[in-house]
């Protein structure tokens, strides 16, 4: 038997999940050389993405089957999970066990964090929220602050906003809204509540009042939207190193109409996850008995409830999913998230002939000793589409595909669990996302006018 020595060292990637965003991914490090195995319970999807190459394979494979993550882990050199967040640490744990690095591009969860000091001591590292947000907004807004600081200056207002949308053309439904990744989870996040800081005072929005608090705010190229919270912004003054900021502010970017129709979907309790029997129910008996209401004049009584009119943007929602409708639920026992989520899913994905975009910008106010101010904009437009790759596949997946690289090649030789918060992540990363067409544009030098467009301060 002829074996080729080059194959057998090739370093081999372990991919967790083959969802909408992945596929990115998969193309660019199978494009560098190294082997790859995509582990989902999506299988034919994965196989797609792989297309054929040599050095790609797939695994039907799901959490349920942990003995099975183990021995992948422990033969793989990186581990990458893009699995839903609540896995991440479970799939840490492995990796832990194993001294194997792990990737993923989810928010930092208190138990991730907690495993810093053992991954240290192993001498391994976790790397998250290596996506786009997070992931691209922290790498872009750190290159500024480490900017001024280097110049001796603060920051005095921090604004980092993003957002990803179908195009302006593709966005043709009263909600202005298609979904381009985890739809789920998009939906699942309308539920959030936020905290920012505002002039040196803390703001606290309630779940139920999340998209009430909006502003007002035109994107040159795109048009109209809407800037609604997003979590809580306060945990970054730390994790940026900006003490000295009087305003801290992460929001995301919607088209009019997404903030008033779930806020309406919310106020009526549309996304509780409570289950209850709906079996022999239909769309408008679902939606009557959100509203405690009764199915007669259903639509005139619902306007009346939430105190706007028939015609509004909220009730051309309601209408264009169907939920004044007679269709029978094809549900038993469920919960009015699933169907609420379910029924949004079903209108509202992207189709393979429609494009999406990616908006991120960051507007800092700076402060120096000799008293002079500037406000820094920093700004991307990405686009793409199914045919190819969407935009928030491209910039979600990149990132992460990237930083699994340098790990393989040595290139980040940190320990522990990380943001890509430091020159040493931050900077090797932007650089090659550039290469790839995927980069930002920064204005310095520009008047304290920037910060008051965002009707905020």
């Amino acid at each position: 038997m002829i074996i080729n020595h080059k194959l057998t060292k090739m370093k081999k990637v372990l991919i967790l999940g083959a969802g909408l965003v992945v596929k990115p991914m998969v193309e660019y490090l199978l494009e560098k050389g190294f082997r790859i195995l995509i582990a989902s319970p999506m299988k034919e999807r994965a196989d797609e993405m792989i297309n054929g190459n040599p050095l790609g394979s797939s695994l039907d494979w799901s959490m349920d089957d942990q003995p099975g993550l183990d021995k992948l882990v422990e033969e793989y050199d990186i581990t990458v999970s893009l699995l839903p967040y609540k896995f991440h640490v479970d799939v840490a744990k492995i990796c832990l066990k194993h001294r194997k690095n792990l990737v993923t591009t989810s928010y930092v969860q208190p138990q991730m964090m907690a495993l810093s000091e053992a991954a240290k001591d192993a001498g391994i590292m976790f790397l998250n929220e290596l996506g786009l947000d997070p992931g691209i907004d922290h790498m872009t807004a750190m290159k500024i602050i480490d900017y001024v600081h280097l110049n001796g200056g603060k920051v005095e207002e921090f604004y980092s906003l993003c957002g990803a949308l179908p195009s302006p053309e593709a966005a043709d439904n009263p909600l202005k809204y298609k979904f381009t990744w985890s739809p789920k989870g998009v939906i699942l996040a309308s539920r959030n509540s936020a905290l920012y800081l505002k002039k040196g005072k803390e703001k606290y929005i309630d779940a139920v009042n999340l998209f009430k608090d909006r502003i007002n705010y035109t994107f040159p190229g795109i048009g109209e939207l809407e800037i609604y919270p997003n979590r809580d912004s306060i945990s970054f003054i730390d994790i940026y190193g900006i003490s000295e900021t009087k305003t801290m502010y992460r929001g995301t970017f919607r088209y009019k109409g997404w903030c008033e129709s779930l806020d309406a979907m919310k106020s009526i309790n549309m996304l509780d996850d409570k289950p209850s029997d709906y079996e022999g129910k239909s769309y408008s008996d679902f939606l009557a008995e959100r509203a405690g209401l009764e199915k007669k004049d259903l639509r005139k009584n619902l306007a009346a409830k939430l105190k706007i009119s028939e015609s509004s943007v909220a009730m051309k929602s309601l209408d264009f999913l169907g939920f004044f409708d007679d269709e029978k639920l094809k549900y038993q026992e469920t919960t009015p998230f699933d169907i609420t989520s379910d029924r949004m899913i079903d209108r509202m994905m992207l189709k393979e002939n429609e494009g999406d975009v990616v908006l991120l910008r960051h507007i800092i106010l700076a402060t120096y000793p000799n008293g002079h101010k500037e406000v820094i904009r920093s700004s991307m437009v990405d686009t793409g589409s199914p045919s190819s790759n969407t935009a928030i596949s491209r910039t979600v997946a990149l990132p992460a595909a990237i930083a699994t690289k340098l790990l393989l090649e040595n290139k980040i030789m940190l320990s522990g669990v990380y943001r890509p918060v430091v020159p040493q992540i931050y900077i090797p990363v932007l650089n090659e996302l550039k290469s790839l067409g995927i980069e930002m544009n920064e204005e310095y030098g520009l008047p304290e006018s920037e910060i008051k467009s965002l009707n905020l301060s």
